[in-house]
């Protein structure tokens, strides 16, 4: 009988030393217009709740990619969608302001990408489809809420230095997820006037909401690319980011625990 036990324990043990971490390129398409995600698992899980991850300005990049493998690593099935499209991406940041304003004014539009990236992420076999939640970062963190917005079957959102802004506030009745929001006190890119609004929006639909202020941080606080100087408005904070990432990693246990 030990001998059974110590077999099947070297058995586990072998199996949970050759899983790796998997990637894959998704194509997909809004009418005439090419998509492109990548997905990333852990093949050692046959079903795991799904992360849509949601792009800041410059389009999915290296960056989005390396959320998606650190969050399969934590046991997640994660998606990083593609708002603009196959080959789409602005070689500097006026050109993606422009190109993330087209999103931003046209609000359907991007619900609508946003949500063709939700089918995907639910559609793998290894995803648990109870059990899904969306993060993103700037422009994606806008993009969360707004699928939240638009009544996504979601059980949560997080926003990490996202617009707060609602062009239509009283379809906060339409959430069924809750929420995090991942703040920069200062931030000089959100208005304090958004930030009200966006408390009263929540707290008169009876949203279950909570918001976290990181102290010294500013816009884009877990974007290494953005540089340390504050003074730009937009910063990377190692502080802020790792107390953020595990505020997550919290919020999900509290969600996805059965």
């Amino acid at each position: 009988m030990i001998r059974l036990f110590t077999l099947l324990f070297l058995m586990a043990l072998s199996s949970q030393l050759q899983a790796t971490i998997q990637t894959k390129i998704i194509e997909y398409r809004d009418g005439d217009v090419v998509l492109e995600g990548m997905m990333s698992w852990d093949d050692s899980i046959a079903k795991a709740p799904g992360v849509l991850i949601v792009h800041q300005w410059m389009g999915r990049t290296d960056y989005e990619e390396g959320r998606a493998k650190q969050l399969a690593k934590e046991g997640y099935v994660a998606f990083a969608l593609d708002i603009y499209g196959k080959g789409v991406r602005p070689s500097n940041p006026s050109e993606a302001g422009k190109l993330a304003g087209i999103y931003k004014k046209d609000r359907a539009l991007y619900r609508k990408r946003l949500s063709l990236g939700l089918a995907q992420l639910r559609a793998q076999s290894m995803v648990d489809a109870q059990r899904i939640a969306a993060i993103g970062y700037c422009f994606g963190g806008t993009g969360v809420l707004e699928l939240a917005r638009a009544g996504a079957d979601i059980a949560g959102a997080v926003s990490f230095h996202g617009g707060l802004d609602s062009l239509h506030p009283e379809e906060a009745k339409n959430i069924k997820a809750k929420l995090l929001i991942c703040h920069g006190a200062d931030d000089p890119f959100v208005p304090t006037k958004d930030i009200e609004a966006m408390k009263k929006e929540f707290t008169d639909a009876d949203v279950d909401w909570q918001m976290i202020y990181y102290s010294e941080a500013v816009h884009s606080f877990t974007q290494p690319m953005a540089g340390n100087d504050n003074s730009k408005g937009a910063a990377y904070q190692d502080r802020a980011d790792k107390r953020s990432w595990q505020a997550m990693k919290s919020f999900f246990g509290e969600l996805f625990t059965k």
